[in-house]
């Protein structure tokens, strides 16, 4: 059960008429042409303010999620933005609700997985094949593991969990990590990638985001890239081809010949 005090209070922003002051830090004299969007977002989310290396992690992660292709999420905000193209801020947020449990947002629980072997008594190895076993009796989708187009590895986690290492940050969530995957690999006796969203997940760990936010660092990359995407749908228009193709790939199966003339 969560305390809830007397007084509630804000530790983030407040404001004279001279300034403002986001966690006791005035924005136009510390803040502004003095830090990064990357570091700036990490501040206001954390109370701190990154390393040098934790701000080339956070980076590499966030440009790593920023685009897919013709992802739901992307999809979704073209679709929407076609129908009302006078509410840019009602196509990004249809894109944005897509970042979930099964595409881009998935970190979260991969996450959750690392914290139970970190926290765990038992000791890692033990807990990395109980999870292991789980998910593979189960039968359900292993949250940062797998991907059905890049195999056998996903080449944006290497990239992930190498940096890392060139920049000493491999710590106890991505070593964690590692050791999960040496299991799943053992219980599903085949390889299964660690996915782009696995790496984020041990990587933001690595750095001090908790498991509970990391989905917000997937949601504020993606928005960008949604703006891209309704961009190019302002200038080269595709959902009008794209809805009257997917007639064509999905046919109607009922019976209305009665109605034929």
């Amino acid at each position: 059960m969560s305390f809830m005090p007397d007084k509630q209070t804000t530790s983030i922003a407040t404001h004279t008429n001279e300034d403002i002051f986001i966690r006791d830090k005035s924005l136009c004299e510390d803040l502004i042409g003095k830090v990064s969007f990357t570091e700036m977002s990490y501040f206001q989310i954390t109370g701190r303010m990154p390393d040098a290396s934790q701000v080339r992690m956070l980076d590499a992660c966030l440009v790593t999620l920023m685009e897919h292709g013709l992802t739901p999420s992307a999809l979704s905000s073209r679709l929407i933005y076609s129908s009302a193209p006078e509410a840019m801020q009602a196509a990004v947020a249809a894109g944005l609700m897509g970042v979930g449990s099964v595409f881009a947002g998935t970190m979260e629980g991969c996450a959750e997985l690392i914290r139970r072997l970190i926290d765990s008594d038992e000791g890692l190895e033990h807990e990395a094949d109980a999870v292991a076993s789980e998910f593979y009796l189960s039968k359900l989708p292993l949250p940062g593991f797998g991907h059905h187009l890049h195999k056998p590895d996903d080449p944006r986690s290497l990239r992930l969990l190498s940096l890392a290492d060139e920049l000493k940050l491999t710590g106890k969530w991505i070593n964690a990590l590692k050791l999960l995957s040496k299991a799943v690999d053992k219980r599903y006796d085949k390889h299964i990638t660690i996915n782009a969203t696995g790496a984020i997940a041990a990587c933001l760990g690595d750095c001090g985001v908790s498991a509970e936010i990391m989905r917000g660092f997937a949601l504020i990359t993606r928005c960008a890239g949604l703006v891209g995407h309704i961009h190019e749908e302002q200038h080269k228009p595709a959902m009008r081809v794209i809805w009257e193709n997917s007639e064509a790939a999905i046919p109607y199966d009922g019976d209305i010949s009665e109605f034929s003339g």
